[in-house]
């Protein structure tokens, strides 16, 4: 099975990404669908995981005044034990070390427990005590380079 993942520039793509996201975080984990679609879609850098070229999971990241944040990791259900999270990671990592305006920023990101450990993989460090986000507990998680 081949995994590609994608920087997000066509309209199929993005509908793709939020069909991921809808089944994710609305469908799976309850979120209300007016907190997961936010005012920062527009400015985010937006990555689709295709798996033998079928839609599997999605991130996105974006430049904040704290730093730089990765956000919206959603893996479809039936693709979760491919790889699919740590190939977003690297590919969001690799983009973000090319782009001269992220030198000396923080990455950061809210990890949802069950997360953290792919997250730590990366080099991520969890900072602070929990807190809920959707009604979902979640630690900050921080890398710096």
């Amino acid at each position: 099975m081949e995994v590609l993942v994608n920087k997000i520039s066509k309209e199929e793509a993005m509908a793709s990404s939020f069909h991921i996201r809808h089944k994710v975080f609305v469908e799976e984990q309850h979120v209300d669908e007016e907190e997961e679609y936010d005012e920062f879609e527009d400015v985010s850098t937006h990555v689709l995981a295709t798996i033998d070229g079928n839609p599997a999971g999605t991130g996105r990241w974006r430049f904040t005044d704290l730093g730089i944040k990765l956000e919206r990791f959603s893996v479809l259900e039936e693709y979760r034990s491919y790889g699919i999270g740590s190939a977003i990671m690297r590919f969001m990592l690799e983009d973000i070390a090319q782009k001269p305006e992220s030198e000396g920023k923080t990455i950061y990101l809210h990890a949802q427990l069950t997360a953290m450990g792919l997250y730590t993989k990366f080099g991520f460090v969890a900072e602070g005590s929990t807190f809920q986000e959707a009604g979902i507990d979640h630690f900050k998680m921080i890398k710096r380079f």
